[in-house]
């Protein structure tokens, strides 16, 4: 059920009005931006990228198909399913990719970051449009993806309900997320790590502990990976799967429009 504006949600570990959310997400983004990639290498050792990778070989992107990647940022998602799709074309009809995000901040960074001689250029499009209202055709697009975004929409349940729209059938969904480790052991090595070491990195290298602050909190959020997939299933997805990654600190879920 879509929240209305009155109704209640989380930020971090704080409860706000479910209308407040997405200016407070968006001052985090606008915040972070300039630094976002860098921080991301920092906090995960580059293990994000093999995270990621993982994704795209699991997609196996084909030329031809058409990606909307949802909360994109800097584009790196879609520049690799692009990349692969051409790999793949010998010269054939290429693929094309619209990156989706609701912070303009974030599309500029990664517009900027690949600068005018992009040589994807033609096949990638930037939008600044809601994971919960994508400005896209139903039936549209033969993928999806959103990495480490999900947690940050307002309204999860009407974002997964997006993503089954603009899907054709026989499309995929695929979301990398933060999840829960699956061992005790790893979840208190985890979370000292999370809650005393990233966000001193926000701190020295973004100049900006809170919006890291708020990062970490909202992972402890985040559905477990048995939720989440019940979730999904209840947009109407099928054969919906999930994979943890470096044992459950992330998760990727993966379904069809069928």
């Amino acid at each position: 059920m879509t929240q209305r504006p009155e109704d209640e949600t989380s930020f971090g570990f704080r409860t706000v009005k479910a209308g407040e959310k997405a200016g407070l997400v968006r001052g985090v983004f606008d915040s972070v931006a300039g630094r976002y990639d860098v921080m991301n290498d920092l906090m995960s050792g580059g293990v994000h990228r093999i995270w990621k990778s993982v994704m795209l070989d699991r997609l196996a992107p084909q030329p031809g198909q058409l990606l909307i990647d949802v909360a994109g940022g800097t584009g790196d998602v879609a520049r690799g399913f692009l990349q692969r799709a051409n790999s793949r074309s010998r010269g054939g009809v290429p693929a094309q990719a619209v990156i989706c995000d609701i912070n303009f901040e974030m599309l500029c960074a990664g517009r900027d970051s690949a600068g005018d001689a992009d040589p994807l250029g033609d096949q990638l499009e930037r939008i600044c449009g809601d994971a919960e209202m994508l400005p896209l055709a139903a039936n549209s697009r033969d993928a999806y993806t959103i990495a480490f975004g999900i947690r940050n929409v307002t309204d999860m349940d009407a974002a997964l309900g997006e993503a089954y729209r603009v899907l054709r059938p026989g499309g995929r969904f695929a979301c990398l997320e933060f999840s829960h480790p699956i061992t005790d052991g790893l979840q208190k090595i985890y979370d000292a790590y999370s809650f005393n070491v990233i966000p001193w990195l926000g701190e020295m290298v973004a100049n900006d502990r809170e919006s890291y602050q708020y990062l970490v909190e909202s992972i402890r959020r985040f559905p477990s990976q048995d939720a989440f997939a019940a979730r999904i299933r209840a947009a109407g997805f099928s054969r919906v799967a999930y994979e943890n990654l470096t044992g459950g600190v992330a998760a990727l879920h993966m379904g069809w429009k069928i």
